[in-house]
């Protein structure tokens, strides 16, 4: 177990102080929120909790499903765990909020799932919906919390309301630099629940860690974010996904290597292919793409919109890069980013564009901080 070395305080994550929430868990049914990075000191959250005799009813999985090996956005289905033989219910799919069905019989729901701290990384949407659902059956929401490994910076146009969507929710920026407990405040407190409900949360904080403490991930929280280089690198190649722009899925590379089936487009050469359990379609399939490895570049420390704006810039045909502008307009939480890149703004522009309402927003998250930075 890693120490921090400004408090010499042991670090733990919130899941790994089972002496904090196991007793308040005895001779409750409940419910649990969690994927396959559900880990207490290297064992299943699950199998932790069962032997420790707690009475778990109903398990609900998000995106990539329980075991975490669906691909981004397949649909996932209720179904049995084979290992417990535990119901599971699907929040990606038709349901992407636990119905007021799922949740009867249960006194408590856990959640437990590693995040990335970007806005558009969907389980922290999840998070949302099974808060609303929380506070409209009156049943308590446990958090374990987790480390954010991009929790050392905030970057990111901020969300306008009207583009609140799945893929973004809350008037935050790309990056926000919040756990998932700290955001799970920050939702309560501004109100921005259905009908401005309340969830009664219990926080099971970490210790010993602070927002800007390193953390390598022990597991990949999702298919094709397979190492820190992936995370570190995920908030600004995301949005090459609404592009011509390959981010690499369809490699044992993803989210560090970008670029397009056009020759001399970049130094480096890849060919996505369907890989099982990472990515069965992926963009340019079968293709050999050009473009750039960033695996033995500093890892960023803001969003690289310099990669994007030259990426846009030498595309052959610009009007053909953006394969949805709605969707890239979702990722962006506004429609500003994509006027001013197509309208020949520099990074250094458009980050200056962000500068106020990140100010604002940096106010606002101080009154919601569990740790320090």
């Amino acid at each position: 177990m890693a120490y921090n070395l400004q408090s010499q305080e042991k670090f733990a994550t919130g899941a790994e102080r089972t002496t904090e929430y196991f007793d308040l868990l005895k001779d409750k049914k409940v419910g649990l929120v969690v994927n396959a990075s559900s880990l207490v000191n290297e064992v299943h959250l699950i199998d932790t909790l069962l032997s420790a005799d707690i009475n778990i009813k109903k398990i609900f999985a998000p995106e990539h499903g329980l075991r975490g090996t669906a691909d981004a956005g397949e649909v996932i289905k209720d179904g049995i765990d084979q290992k417990t033989g535990l119901p599971v219910y699907s929040l990606y799919g038709k349901n992407k909020k636990p119905s007021q069905e799922m949740l009867e019989g249960l006194d408590v729901i856990i959640f437990d799932i590693q995040d990335v701290g970007v806005r558009f990384y969907t389980y922290i949407s999840t998070m949302h919906y099974v808060m609303e659902a929380c506070a409209e059956a009156n049943i308590p929401l446990m958090i374990l919390d987790r480390p954010n490994p991009n929790g050392h910076y905030i970057d990111g146009p901020v969300l306008e309301p009207k583009y609140s969507s799945f893929v973004g929710m809350h008037p935050i920026p790309i990056v926000h630099g919040l756990t998932v407990a700290e955001l799970a405040r920050m939702i309560n407190g501004e109100g921005w629940l259905e009908n401005k409900d309340q969830c009664a949360l219990q926080i099971i904080p970490m210790s010993g860690y602070t927002h800007s403490m390193p953390y390598e991930l022990p597991i990949k929280p999702s298919p094709n974010l397979p190492n820190k280089n992936s995370i570190a690198w995920y908030p600004t190649l995301c949005l090459f996904e609404p592009t011509n722009i390959s981010v690499g899925r369809g490699t044992y590379e993803p989210f560090q290597i970008y670029g397009a089936p056009i020759e001399n487009f970049g130094p480096y050469k890849f060919k996505p292919v369907s890989i099982d359990g990472m990515s069965k379609y992926p963009k340019h399939e079968n293709k050999t793409c050009y473009g750039y490895n960033l695996e033995n570049n500093p890892l960023p420390t803001e969003i690289r919109m310099d990669l994007i704006i030259e990426a846009y810039n030498r595309y052959p045909e610009m009007n053909n890069f953006f394969t949805s502008e709605g969707f890239f307009i979702k990722l962006s939480g506004t429609d500003k980013l994509l006027k001013q890149i197509k309208e020949g703004k520099s990074a250094e522009e458009i980050k200056k564009s962000w500068k106020e309402d990140l100010k604002n927003y940096k106010n606002l998250r101080k009154r919601y901080l569990l740790y320090e930075d």
